[in-house]
């Protein structure tokens, strides 16, 4: 009997044992299920919330539109200086036809004549590069050769540097253009991002983020216009710029005339005042001379953050006009409403 109770007792144990993880499973499945309502989902953030992170985030997407910008530029002038080299490197082909011809002209007189000069076969050569590097004809041409064929050698030198020039420059343009798709994708990411972000908001809501620092910039157009007077014609005429661009969308990578980003604005209005800047707030900053908060004038410009990625335009009793970002246009709002970085007059 005894030997038929312990299996008993172990059946008896190990349904116990079962029945107390079937039931422990079922507790932990019950409390998952429970709390997976109210422990693990996201909690709808507030409208505050919302506007704080969708602000982050046009401040991060103008980070990158400032490199976006600087790298576009680059890209640019790169493919500004490729296309100068490939002009350069076509007329040096066209005068190296010429000084080809007149080294044919020659040959063809002497072969007439009975004979071909060695040096003078270069003209029938199809590796004229190679033929020159090769023959041993200097001594026997005369100084006319000579002089055809020294034109010749020159062009075909100059021609390989222009060419070995263009390739690095093609290397660069490569370069740059990757630089510019990791860019815009990060902006059109942040962007993208604070789209959804916006969606979660009411039509209220969503437009409260946009008129916040419209509303509390006291200025008009009228009224800032009367209160400062710029301290020459050029910054008058770069202030008078950015009032005439109130309204205006921000359109990132943007220059004018119908949009703009914050430093394609600064850069437009003194477009218009006769004075060419740099293309991005980082450049912008070093284009004048800087100024302390304390003696701002109309026409400086004012940049905001550490990492100096907003600008905007002083007009006078402590208001700028600048590009905030996609969900407000080119407005009026006071200096402190951004982490102010520095200022530069560049009149």
């Amino acid at each position: 009997m005894g030997a038929h109770r312990r299996p008993r007792q172990r059946a008896t144990g190990g349904g116990r044992a079962r029945t107390a993880a079937t039931i422990t499973l079922a507790g932990a499945a019950t409390a998952t299920g429970l709390g997976g309502g109210t422990g693990h989902a996201d909690p709808q953030p507030t409208a505050a919330q919302v506007r704080a992170k969708v602000d982050k985030l046009y401040q991060e997407a103008e980070v990158a539109t400032e490199k976006y910008n600087g790298a576009k530029e680059k890209a640019d002038a790169a493919e500004q200086r490729l296309e100068d080299l490939r002009d350069e490197a076509a007329r040096k082909e066209d005068r190296l036809n010429s000084a080809r011809e007149a080294l044919g002209s020659v040959a063809a007189a002497q072969y007439r004549s009975g004979g071909l000069d060695p040096a003078l076969q270069l003209a029938l050569s199809s590796d004229p590069d190679r033929y020159l590097d090769g023959a041993a004809f200097a001594e026997r041409a005369g100084s006319r050769q000579q002089a055809e064929v020294g034109r010749v050698r020159k062009e075909l030198r100059e021609i390989g540097q222009l060419r070995g020039a263009a390739r690095v420059e093609v290397s660069s343009l490569k370069s740059r253009r990757a630089e510019l798709k990791r860019h815009r994708e990060t902006v059109t990411g942040k962007l993208e991002s604070a789209r959804r972000l916006l969606s979660r908001l009411t039509a209220e809501e969503r437009a409260d983020v946009g008129d916040r620092a419209a509303r509390s910039a006291p200025g008009s157009r009228e009224s800032l216009s009367a209160s400062a007077q710029a301290p020459n014609s050029r910054a008058a005429a770069a202030v008078a710029y950015a009032h005439q661009k109130l309204g205006s969308p921000y359109v990132w990578g943007a220059t004018g005339p119908n949009a703009f980003d914050c430093s394609g604005l600064i850069q437009a209005a003194y477009r218009a005042a006769g004075i060419s800047l740099p293309r991005t707030t980082y450049a912008q900053i070093d284009a004048g001379r800087r100024v302390p908060r304390s003696e701002l004038l109309p026409g400086d410009l004012v940049f905001f953050y550490s990492g100096i990625s907003h600008v905007g335009i002083y007009v006078g009793n402590g208001q700028m006009i600048h590009a905030p970002n996609p969900s407000a246009p080119v407005r009026v709002a006071p200096v402190d409403e951004m982490p102010f970085a520095g200022a530069t007059r560049v009149v």
